[in-house]
């Protein structure tokens, strides 16, 4: 019942904290942002023209109204117009989140897999060969933006090399999807049993699965290492090796269990990023999701596309953090007391 109660608090905290969110991003975007008007109707338009526009976009009425109503719509799942393909924000949004989760759940599942396997080899093997390439690898992978290793990975796998498809969506130029089923591709396309399909979809993932899970690796890596050999100092390590229990046992069940935590936060972070869109990399590889939509609606100013975004990836964070607080209750039994 405590954990439940626990549980119970943790999820109410998270209404204001999204309530800020979602008011912070209509006074950034209604208050701060230049006047759409601008945008949709030339400054040499008659005046009675641009009252029309500003009338039918409902920036006419007092901001506390517009507040309001822009709240009302926001329960009932409504985000607006987008200015430019003229389609509901929320419309845009869905029809492009499959992509986005197909390039993230693959990147997110090699970055962490890699991440904690290495980090805890780096860790037993300390100061050797292994961790030293790793620590280096890490810290370029920390240190190296993401769009240069995207364009890196570009010119030498397609440029020079002819390795690997460019950067020209999720399937080649004239390639028909598979028929919908989850609405990603690589699984449809096995579910279906069109193995070429399957490969055609797996060679366009590689580049931005690899940019973007080198991003999540790398920090995951270190933070993994870090927690590892401050577990492998502790007492019941020195015990568990003198009673003679395997060196995999002692790494992977007693010593990464109780290193975990701050692994977990750095995972929920990349799971953020990742989920996110990854604006840049999507734009580098002309990846159909959401990172590439908020990155069109900025070049273009089309404002409620922007909000959709930032209330999509605010409230993504915010229900990211929670699902944390839940593994840190279970995981940790202290936090349970």
């Amino acid at each position: 019942m405590k954990f439940w109660r626990k549980l119970a608090i943790r999820a109410l905290w998270t209404l204001p904290v999204i309530w800020g969110v979602v008011t912070l991003t209509f006074i950034a975007v209604h208050v701060l942002s230049p006047n759409p008007v601008n945008l949709l109707i030339p400054l040499t338009a008659p005046q009675s023209e641009r009252i029309k526009e500003a009338a039918a976009l409902g920036l006419n009425q007092p901001v506390i109204e517009q507040y309001f109503r822009f709240l009302g719509n926001l329960v009932h799942g409504n985000l607006g117009f987008s200015y430019v393909t003229g389609n509901p924000v929320a419309t845009d949004l869905s029809s492009r989140l499959p992509a986005t989760l197909e390039l993230a759940i693959y990147a997110v599942v090699t970055g962490v897999v890699g991440g904690v396997i290495t980090g805890v080899l780096s860790a037993v093997k300390r100061d050797g060969w292994l961790d030293l390439t790793v620590r280096g690898v890490t810290l370029g992978g920390l240190a190296l933006p993401q769009f240069w290793v995207g364009l890196v990975l570009l010119w030498l796998l397609f440029v020079k090399f002819h390795i690997l498809p460019g950067p020209i969506g999720r399937l080649p130029v004239g390639v028909t999807p598979p028929r919908a089923i989850t609405h990603l591709y690589t699984l449809d396309a096995l579910l279906q049993g069109k193995w070429e399909l399957f490969w055609m979809s797996v060679r366009q993932l590689i580049l931005p699965v690899f940019t973007l899970g080198f991003n999540v690796f790398a920090p995951i890596s270190r933070v993994t290492r870090s927690a590892m050999i401050e577990v492998l100092d502790q007492e019941y390590i020195r015990t568990s090796v003198a009673m003679g229990h395997g060196k995999r046992i002692i790494w992977f069940k007693y010593a990464l269990k109780n290193a975990l935590l701050p692994v977990i936060t750095m995972v929920g972070n990349s799971i953020g990023f990742a989920f996110s869109g990854a604006v840049l990399i999507e734009g580098i590889f002309a990846w159909p999701g959401i990172g590439q939509y908020a990155l069109n609606a900025i070049q273009q100013s089309d404002f409620p596309a922007v909000q959709g975004f930032v209330l999509y990836v605010s409230i993504l964070y915010v229900l990211t953090y929670f699902i944390i607080d839940v593994v840190y209750l279970r995981v940790d039994p202290r936090l349970r007391a």
